[in-house]
């Protein structure tokens, strides 16, 4: 049995504090600036009830140019989860793992498009999916999904800070309990001044970030690196680990093959978990929510596309150079490989990045993971914000306090759950760790807590028959098998119950697989046997009726006092600083022909059946044939892995700036005039 060695930490801890507290607050100054812009030169505020906590509509705001949906798709895609534990699936199961790792998230962005096309079809005016809920089915209804939507919350938000904090420790030796409380300060800081519109903004700097970060690591690796450099050399050093530690499971116990049933499992876990992120995430029916309907189809499939590249590649690159450089007198842990807690909470990309770069990498991954966390946790932030308002605001606040709160009263109230939820999110992380529940530990049990509540929530807006009482049997039913299957299995395969075996994968996808089908097979069922025939009349009807004025409703449009007041603060400005034309935002239009988003959700569905066909397809002639990578065939799936990424980036990073080019210079011509009147 090996001997556990400490992760040998190559910064100091004041650069962890410096980008935890420091870079934070950087975004946040940042977001103060932009806002202060956004007033003087836009007619949007964030001080409005709409622009604060849903960012309805405003494709094209002049000023926020960088907005681009396929790079707000892979941003908020890209959790600390998405680098660490690909990089950890592939230094654990080889070439494998980092393909099944982006399989399990591209198919769910893909079928997610056509959900998003169904949203502009029958419910154009809704704020998020539980509002959705709460018109079709009621109140009971709304309690239910509320539930698991709050407890994906605390799931995304838990794993975001442990898989953040674990790397800032491991990097810098700041202590981790310091980094999961003050992780979210900086980001609900940001997140208050700026609103939805600013999770927005992080999600082009993190995607930016990102990609350049994972070229310098791809080209120093496979290119200028003494210690690699080349797809050969890191050949010959997986074949030479391959003989040290054999995978039980792959093809001669080679890393270089995707015969991996370990890998295989992985996969099946990672798809399980991926369906569960999505569908019960009020962040991406947010962004959905927030697109207009000409651009959520486009931007989820080429989100889906571009997005696959990030833990193919970048775990290709990192986990297999961390499996491979083990015996290099470099090695965070040498002369022993990671430990099992060390893997787990995924250590193998910064392992790998100290052996190639030393403290140069140890700091480009320390960046990379911390913009990560930033920007899915900016977004948990607005989404757990919009569900705690919709709940707790039109049932509580206006009906004891203020019957007729202004959107600036909501835009506080805002801040007050924004803020309560950052403190909680950290003191959440550490009760985590406190109990040695880390990232891995997360990532499997999500699909487990999470899968019962997923096709109800997804045919909720889809399908005309789902009733009322299949939606509660179908939730039920998967939660129940779901929970007996996790059990059981974990029982038989780990020989006990306790809580690492409870996250083996085994145990993992015996209860998500179980609860999803269960759950899918009684709730289309039921729907079949007693069909609700809904007409989508009142979720249709969401976008005309202004829900300040309803109650039941439980939304946010802008009161008509709010309103006046912000004509009468513009009318104040106009004469000191010119405004961008209206016509740089699109608002929502009810009357689009229904023909329109028809032939949207066509296009939706047919690549996105297409990809998701050809990403689980590709792998398995391989697998089945127990076929081994040779050196020719694994250098051209290490270029595929970076012609991927190249095209990717450039679609995330170019395309945005290309498309706003008139916006850009429109600021940049009333920038220049507002200068000249003030010398």
């Amino acid at each position: 049995m090996s001997t556990v060695v400490e992760f040998k930490p190559l910064l100091p801890q004041s650069v962890g504090y410096g980008v935890v507290v420091g870079v934070g607050f950087f975004f946040a100054a940042l977001m103060l600036l932009l806002t202060n812009l956004q007033r003087k030169f836009t007619s949007l505020s964030p001080d409005s009830s709409e622009e604060a906590c849903y960012f309805i509509y405003s494709l094209t705001s002049a000023l926020f140019f960088l907005i681009n949906w396929n790079c707000i798709s892979v941003s908020a895609w890209t959790w600390s989860a998405t680098l660490l534990q690909s990089s950890t699936a592939a230094y654990t199961f080889g070439v494998s793992g980092p393909w099944w790792y982006g399989v399990g998230g591209t198919i769910q962005l893909s079928i997610f498009t056509m959900v998003a096309a169904k949203i502009k079809m029958n419910a154009n005016g809704a704020h998020t999916f539980l509002e959705i809920v709460k018109v079709r089915f009621g109140t009971s209804a709304h309690i239910l999904f509320t539930f698991y939507g709050l407890l994906c919350n605390l799931v995304v938000c838990g794993s975001l800070l442990l898989g953040g904090a674990a790397t800032v420790n491991a990097l810098t030796g700041m202590n981790i309990d310091a980094a999961c409380f003050l992780l979210p300060v900086g980001i609900g800081i940001y997140v208050v001044f700026g609103g939805l519109r600013a999770t927005f903004i992080c999600d082009w700097s993190h995607t930016v970030i990102l990609f350049i970060i994972i070229y310098i690591f791809l080209f120093k690796t496979f290119g200028t690196s003494d210690i690699l450099g080349s797809p050969t050399a890191m050949y010959d050093l997986l074949v030479t680990a391959a003989q040290a530690t054999p995978v039980v499971g792959n093809a001669e116990g080679s890393y270089l093959t995707m015969k991996s049933n370990q890998g295989l499992v992985f996969g099946a876990a990672t798809i399980l978990s991926g369906f569960a992120g999505i569908f019960c995430d009020q962040g991406y029916w947010q962004r959905a929510i927030a697109s207009s309907p000409e651009s959520t189809t486009k931007a989820y499939m080429l989100g889906g596309i571009s997005w696959f590249s990030v833990p193919w590649a970048f775990a290709s690159c990192m986990g297999l150079a961390a499996r491979a450089l083990i015996t290099n007198p470099l090695f965070p842990t040498y002369p022993e490989p990671l430990s099992a807690s060390q893997a787990s909470a995924g250590l193998a990309a910064p392992a790998a990045a100290a052996v190639l770069m030393g403290k140069g990498g140890a700091v480009a991954v320390l960046l990379v993971v911390f913009m990560a966390v930033t920007s899915a946790a900016s977004a948990e932030l607005i989404a757990v914000s919009s569900i705690l308002y919709g709940f707790t605001f039109p049932r509580i606040y206006r009906t004891y306090w203020r019957k007729n709160a202004t959107g600036a009263e909501i835009v506080r109230v805002s801040h007050i759950f924004i803020g309560a939820w950052a403190i909680w999110m950290g003191a959440w992380a550490v009760i985590l760790h406190k109990v040695n529940i880390d990232l891995g530990w997360l990532f499997y049990v999500q699909g487990v807590v999470l899968s019962p509540a997923v096709i109800p929530i997804g045919l909720t807006v889809t399908w005309s028959k789902l009733s009322k009482t299949a939606v509660f049997a179908g939730t039920f039913s998967g939660f129940v098998t779901g929970m007996l299957a996790w059990m059981i299995g974990c029982w038989k395969i780990y020989g006990s119950i306790n809580i690492p075996n409870l996250a083996q994968p085994y145990s993992a996808v015996c209860s998500g697989l179980t609860s999803i089908l269960f759950s899918g097979i009684i709730t289309v069922g039921l729907s079949f046997l007693y069909p609700a025939n809904y007409d989508f009349a009142g979720t249709r009807a969401m976008s005309i009726i202004d829900p300040i004025q309803d109650p039941e409703l439980g939304s946010a449009r802008v009161s008509t006092h709010d309103m006046e007041e912000k004509d009468q603060k513009d009318e104040k400005n106009a004469s000191a600083f010119p405004k961008m034309p209206s016509s740089d935002v699109v608002q929502s239009d009810p009357t689009v022909p229904r023909e329109a988003l028809q032939r949207a959700f066509k296009r939706a569905a047919i690549p996105s059946l297409v990809l998701t066909m050809i990403v689980v397809i590709v792998p398995l002639p391989m697998f089945f044939s127990n076929y081994i990578f040779s050196p020719k065939f694994f250098a051209f799936w290490i270029g595929c892995s970076m012609i991927w990424a190249l095209l990717a980036g450039g679609f995330c990073i170019v395309l945005p700036l290309w498309e706003s080019k008139a916006q850009i210079g429109s600021i940049l011509m009333e920038c220049l005039t507002l200068g000249h009147k003030m010398r």
